[in-house]
C-alpha cells in the first residue's frame, strides 16, 4: 500500500502545478491528475501546497563553543526542524585540534545516531597541518564534499591567505566546494581588544567590533582566491552591503562563487543588542546582525540571484543557563562581549517566517521560496534530484502548506530547546501542516510522529552544480 497526495498544488523551483502524487516506500512513484486511490493511504490536500522538504545546509548542533555547548542536539534540533518544514539539515563536523578529519567525523557520527531528520556534514578544518591536507580527498568516500575555513576567530580557527588557497586548489582538484566565514580576524581581534580597554563590554559592541567592512574586505579577498584557483565557494551567513557587493563582483566576472544569507539577517538589527538588562545578548552571533538598510540589500540579492540559499547558522543557546539544570549560556559574557556564546535558535522557524514575510509581502514568488530553501540547497551541496524536489524518484519528503494558517511566534510554544525566541510576536501566515519524510509521516498538526534513529545519513556526490 502506498500513499496518495490527493489534490493539492506542488510548488517546485521551476514550475506550480495541480496534481496527485503517488508514494511507495520511501520514493515518489507517480505524479498525475486524479491518480486511482484503492488499496492506498488517501491524503486529503484540497486548497494546500505541496512543497518539497526544507533543507538547512548550516546547522550546528551539540557544538562545544566558548565554554558550553549548543542547546539543540541530534533529537530537539530535528524536531524543531520538523515542526517548520526542514526535513534534511547539513552540519558542520568540527577538526579537533591536533586531531585528524576522521577524528572529527567520529565524534559527529556519535552524537547523530539520535537522529530524527535526514543530515549530513560539512567538514570544519581547524588546524589545517600538511597530513590533514592530504586527508582531504578521502572524505568523498564519507560522502561529504564541502569544506569549511574561517577567516576570523583568531588564535582559535583563523588560518592564513596561504592556507585558504591552497585548501581551494585541493578542493577543486577533488569535484569539492570550500565555505568561507568571511570575516577579517586580525582586525576584529584589534578592536575587540581596544573596546574592551576602553570599558565597553556590553552586547551591542559586539557589533561594534565586527563592522561590515571587515566582512566585505575577507569576502572580497576570498572570491578572489577562488577566482585564480577555479575552486567553487560558498560565503557563508552574508549579512551586509558590503560582502553583497563583493560577490557580485566575482559573479559577474564568472568567478565560481556563490553566497547565503540567514533568516535573521533581513530582521533583526544591530539596535537589538542595545536592549535592556543585557537583553541584548540574546541576538549575538557573528557576523552580528546589521541594519534596516542591509535588510533591503539582502532582499534585493536573493531576488536578482546574486545569494542563492537562505539558511539559519541555527547555533541555540539558553538566555538563563546554569539553572534547572541548564547548561550555561549567555550568561558566561557579562562584563565581557566577546565570550558572550554566539548563536542564535532558527532551525524552527526558517521557512515559515520566510513564506510569510518573502513571498507574503511580494520579495519573491513561492517558486523562489521552494528554490532557496529546498532546491538550491540540494543542488550545490550534491544532494539533487533525491532531495529537494517533488518528482519521480526523489524522496518523499513533503510539507502540506496550507496558505491560511496563521501563527505567533512564541518561546512558549517552540519545539527548539532555549528560553527565546529571536522572532518573538511575530505574526505569521502561510504554514506547514503536516510533513513525511522519506514516505513517513513525522508531523501531524501539533503532534509530532518522529522518533530517534529514523533520520539517515545522506552521502553526497561531488562535481556538484555551481548555480
Amino acid at each position: 500500500m502506498g500513499i496518495v497526495f490527493k489534490g493539492g498544488t506542488i510548488i517546485n523551483a521551476a514550475e506550480t502545478v495541480k496534481a496527485d502524487v503517488l508514494v511507495e516506500g520511501e520514493q515518489i512513484v507517480l505524479i498525475g491528475a486524479n491518480l486511482p486511490t484503492k488499496g492506498h493511504q488517501v491524503v486529503d490536500a484540497k486548497g494546500k501546497y505541496l512543497l518539497p522538504g526544507g533543507i538547512d545546509v548550516h546547522t550546528h548542533l551539540a557544538l562545544p563553543f566558548g565554554g558550553t555547548t549548543s542547546s539543540d542536539d541530534f533529537e530537539t534540533g530535528h524536531r524543531a526542524a520538523a515542526f517548520g518544514g526542514t526535513t534534511t539539515h547539513i552540519d558542520f563536523v568540527i577538526q579537533p585540534k591536533g586531531g585528524t578529519l576522521h577524528d572529527g567525523i567520529a565524534t559527529w557520527r556519535k552524537k547523530s545516531q539520535i537522529a530524527n531528520i535526514d543530515y549530513g556534514y560539512h567538514l570544519a578544518i581547524t588546524d589545517l597541518r600538511d597530513e590533514v591536507m592530504n586527508e582531504i580527498p578521502s572524505l568523498l568516500d564519507e560522502g561529504i564534499t564541502s569544506l569549511k575555513l574561517f577567516m576570523a576567530y583568531k588564535n582559535v580557527f583563523q588560518i592564513d591567505d596561504t592556507t585558504l588557497f591552497r585548501a581551494m586548489q585541493t578542493a577543486a582538484d577533488n569535484g569539492m566546494i570550500v565555505m568561507v566565514h568571511a570575516e577579517n580576524g586580525d582586525v576584529v581581534a584589534e578592536l575587540t581588544a581596544k573596546l574592551l580597554a576602553e570599558g565597553k563590554t556590553d552586547p551591542y559592541y559586539h557589533a561594534v567590533s565586527r563592522p561590515s567592512t571587515v566582512e566585505g574586505e575577507a569576502t572580497g579577498r576570498a572570491v578572489a582566491l577562488a577566482g585564480v584557483a577555479n575552486c567553487p565557494l560558498y560565503v557563508v551567513h552574508m549579512t551586509c552591503q558590503e560582502a553583497v557587493e563583493q560577490l557580485r563582483l566575482g559573479r559577474e566576472k564568472g568567478f565560481p562563487v556563490m553566497g547565503e544569507t540567514c533568516v535573521q539577517y533581513m530582521f533583526i538589527t544591530a539596535d537589538d543588542l542595545k536592549r535592556p538588562n543585557y537583553e541584548g545578548s540574546k541576538f549575538v552571533c557573528s557576523p552580528p546582525v546589521r541594519t534596516k538598510k542591509d535588510h533591503g540589500i539582502l532582499w534585493q540579492a536573493l531576488r536578482d540571484h546574486t545569494l542563492q540559499v537562505v539558511s539559519t547558522d541555527h547555533c541555540p543557546f539558553w538566555f538563563e543557563g546554569g539553572v534547572n539544570g541548564r547548561i550555561p549560556g549567555k550568561e558566561l559574557g557579562k562584563g565581557n562581549f566577546a565570550a558572550i556564546p554566539n548563536g542564535l535558535p532558527a532551525i524552527e522557524d526558517r521557512m515559515k517566517i520566510m513564506w510569510t514575510f518573502g513571498v507574503g509581502e511580494g520579495h519573491f514568488d513561492a517558486n523562489r521560496f521552494v528554490e532557496l530553501n529546498c532546491t538550491n540547497p540540494a543542488k550545490i551541496f550534491g544532494m539533487y534530484p533525491k532531495k529537494g524536489t517533488i518528482s519521480v524518484g526523489a524522496d518523499a519528503d513533503i510539507a502540506i502548506w496550507d496558505p491560511k494558517k496563521r501563527e505567533t511566534v512564541s518561546a512558549a510554544t517552540q519545539h527548539m530547546n532555549t528560553d527565546y525566541n529571536i522572532f518573538e510576536g511575530y505574526k505569521l501566515k502561510g504554514l506547514p501542516v503536516a510533513v513525511w519524510l522519506r514516505g513517513q509521516q513525522i508531523v501531524d498538526g501539533e503532534k509530532y510522529l518522529g522518533h530517534n534513529g529514523y533520520g539517515k545519513y545522506q552521502k553526497r556526490s561531488p562535481h556538484a552544480a555551481v548555480l
